[in-house]
């Protein structure tokens, strides 16, 4: 189960095998760097290089034990690096602990190996950023509905949303989905199958 730390994301834990955003880490890093620009470069570069190494994996369409490996060779000494460097600043003192920075020392130090499942289990995500994309669309669709005129309408545009968000995910323009099925309606009616995002182009392309 991939989340943030939040206690109120925790689950039967004994039947999990835990896993901790590392975006979320790298985040309380990122909002810091104007504050503290040199100790927060140390913690996003060593990130930015454990995230090329996950593109890396995905575009090569490594399986999970061939990504477990390339990242235990390439992303584990980057990250036993960044432990060491994050636990000196607490223990020789060189950082406030109820800072800014020394809070996001802590999480980060706290939740290492929950951050840091990917170099132990096959196929352990890195972050959550797709899911949470997802859940702020629906969220954000719940709290523009209470200013439609009626229930219908909101309806009406959350089945929009989830049209947009579809084509978004397939990789379409949704404007042009949504004038084609608009332009096309008796074929959408007769074989709505052939008119869905990520096949309708198919369906304009001439016989």
């Amino acid at each position: 189960m991939m989340s943030d730390a939040l206690s109120r994301n925790n689950a039967q834990e004994d039947a999990l095998i835990r896993c901790h955003c590392l975006a979320h880490g790298r985040r309380k890093f990122s909002e810091l760097e104007e504050v503290f620009p040199t100790e927060s470069a140390v913690v996003v570069n060593a990130l930015k290089d454990v995230f090329d190494h996950e593109t890396y994996a995905r575009a090569e369409q490594l399986t999970a034990q061939e990504r477990l490996a390339y990242h235990q060779r390439e992303s584990g000494p980057i990250m036993t690096q960044l432990k060491r460097w994050l636990e000196r600043q607490t223990e020789e003192r060189l950082v406030e602990p109820n800072s800014s920075l020394g809070k996001a020392i802590t999480y980060m130090v706290e939740h290492w190996d929950t951050l840091t499942r990917f170099l132990h289990e096959p196929g352990a995500p890195l972050e959550n950023n797709m899911a949470e994309r997802a859940l702020k669309l629906v969220i954000r669709q719940r709290e523009n509905s209470l200013f439609y005129a009626t229930e219908h309408s909101a309806y009406i545009a959350s089945i929009l949303t989830s049209v947009i968000a579809t084509c978004v995910q397939a990789g379409v323009n949704a404007l042009d989905y949504l004038v084609a099925i608009q332009e096309h309606r008796q074929e959408v009616f007769a074989h709505p199958g052939a008119w869905l995002p990520w096949n309708y182009e198919a369906a304009l392309a001439p016989s």
